[in-house]
């Protein structure tokens, strides 16, 4: 399981526009994120038992009804760990006010307070556009996608994302949302 905020329709759209042309292209190293899977993780949680997903869901409202809506955009390019080795590209995540910082801080603090683990990483804001079969140099893929600059929208709300992992299109992961609540603050 995962917390996330999903960019809406409109913003997923003029992304997927830019990002069609190095599609397809295919590279057998490159599996492309399918569109709907998009998202922009607060907190990766792996594993969480049934029985504690009421006091995960109860303090994932909490934070979100303390949090108000905050205007987001998606830009430029990265991988992780790094460009010469990537295993992940992505674009970023702008965020002028560091609402979707403190949201990840608060909804790690909520799963933690219901005894969830959460994935220790530093929190880096961005949506997963690859995922590298092997280690490998995404320069070419960074230097088109680092020109790309998304449309801004109002984030509202977050999500519980349960993952199935294979069941998906291209055999990646297939997302079911187990909760969602609006900002409120």
């Amino acid at each position: 399981m995962f917390v996330a905020v999903v960019p809406p329709v409109e913003v997923v759209e003029h992304l997927s526009e830019y990002v069609e042309p190095r599609r397809s292209h295919p590279d057998e190293d490159v599996r492309w994120a399918s569109d709907e899977t998009w998202h922009i993780t607060l907190a990766f949680l792996g594993e969480v038992p049934e029985w504690k997903t009421d006091e995960l869901g109860e303090g994932l409202e909490r934070a979100a009804a303390r949090q108000k809506p905050f205007d987001l955009s998606l830009g430029r390019a990265g991988a992780f760990p790094g460009v010469p080795n990537a295993r992940v590209l992505w674009t970023g995540v702008r965020d002028e006010t560091e609402a979707l910082k403190h949201l990840a801080m608060t909804t790690r603090a909520a799963a933690n307070k219901a005894g969830v683990t959460v994935d220790g990483r530093k929190f880096t804001p961005h949506l997963t556009l690859a995922r590298m079969r092997r280690p490998m140099d995404v320069v070419k893929y960074v230097r088109v996608l680092d020109e790309y600059q998304g449309p801004t929208w109002t984030a509202d709300r977050l999500q519980l994302i349960s993952s199935r992992l294979g069941e998906g299109p291209g055999h990646g992961a297939a997302y079911d949302t187990v909760g969602e609540w609006e900002f409120l603050g």
